[in-house]
């Protein structure tokens, strides 16, 4: 299906439905000799799957991940790399009238106009579902990154309005969102518990910090490397929105205020998120994405069905009330992605 690859020298290929057989992804361009296993990828498949906390869907996936090909006796091969993942805990029954009538917010509506027919079974390939192969893939080049002295690191920074105001990484995956604020996090739990009670649901900000990527990554003009990170957040369907550094804040400053100064030391400032004309700076590249609330949920609401008539529905079935706590390992596998796609490109333009 077009549209289903990502990457250049690093290229990732997922495949799958929500309530499919399996989802997975073919990887390309992997680093032959890489020492990896199924039990380092599980670690990032149980930050992403479901049924988590009591702020995340209740449905029950393992997300046990199987290597399928590209390794011998412990390493990788060079060639493709196939991570697949079996579906375990389909309830296709939870969509049952649904193929007629369009849910708000969905992609039930643009998938129809685009291919003639669609999958209402949790929406097919337009499923939160697909972007576990992308965290599958995203532990690869995580594991390559490593050893290039990369960390990447996301967040929620803001839930329904409640905002972070301390910035503690020991404390992310200590509490059911996933917030660097323990205290903000008890107030954004318990503002999704509310509403999920009430059949509504609620977004958010995630913030992605990648420390020590190498000065000089990305490309000019169309293959910036900021424009590349855009692109990877905003394939993600819950994603509405990027900024970097300063971001949208950076229209209401004056030059003087924005322009990251330099001493012989290196930048006094980073309101540029990291990278300048698109390619990175050394400095730490800072990202923040806006999440938007769920689209399943029980509120009643007004659509319409396949022939145009107005109708009234309720999404049924077992929904994340806020996507932030399960899409930081997401953004964080996408964010890998991008950067080991760039390091393998900025080598071969040196060699």
């Amino acid at each position: 299906m077009a549209g289903s690859s990502f990457g250049e020298a690093f290229k990732i290929t997922t495949f799958g439905e929500s309530h499919g057989e399996a989802v997975g992804v073919i990887v390309d361009g992997v680093t032959p000799g890489l020492e990896i296993d199924e039990r380092y990828i599980q670690v990032q498949m149980d930050r992403r799957k479901p049924g988590q906390s009591s702020v995340t869907t209740p449905r029950k996936e393992y997300d046990l991940v199987r290597i399928l090909s590209g390794m011998f006796e412990g390493r990788t091969t060079g060639t493709p790399l196939c991570l697949m993942l079996q579906n375990t805990d389909m309830r296709p029954s939870a969509y049952d009238g649904m193929d007629q009538t369009f849910r708000p917010g969905h992609a039930d509506y643009a998938y129809l106009k685009k291919y003639g027919l669609r999958d209402h079974r949790g929406s097919g390939r337009a499923s939160g579902r697909e972007t576990a192969a992308r965290v599958a893939a995203g532990a690869v080049a995580c594991k390559l990154l490593e050893a290039r002295g990369v960390g990447i690191v996301a967040y929620t920074r803001e839930i329904g309005g409640i905002a972070c105001r301390t910035y503690q990484p020991d404390e992310i995956e200590k509490n059911n969102v996933r917030a660097c604020d323990p205290e903000a996090a008890v107030r954004m739990e318990a503002r999704i518990t509310e509403l999920a009670a009430r059949g509504d649901s609620v977004g958010g900000i995630v913030e992605c910090r990648i420390s020590g990527a190498m000065a000089g990554l990305g490309e000019p003009v169309f293959d910036k490397l900021d424009a590349d990170l855009a692109k990877a957040m905003l394939s993600i369907g819950a994603v509405k929105g990027i900024e970097f550094g300063t971001g949208f804040s950076a229209a209401g400053m004056l030059g003087s205020e924005h322009n990251d100064g330099m001493d012989a030391d290196g930048f006094l400032s980073n309101h540029a998120g990291g990278i300048l004309g698109g390619i990175s700076t050394g400095a730490d590249i800072v990202f923040r994405v806006v999440v938007k609330p769920t689209s399943s949920i029980s509120v009643p609401q007004r659509t319409v069905n396949v022939e145009g008539e107005e109708r009234t529905i309720g999404t049924e079935g077992r929904h994340d009330p806020c996507i932030c706590p399960r899409i930081v390992p997401v953004i964080e596998a996408m964010a890998c992605l991008v950067l080991e796609d760039h390091y393998k490109r900025q080598a071969a333009l040196r060699d």
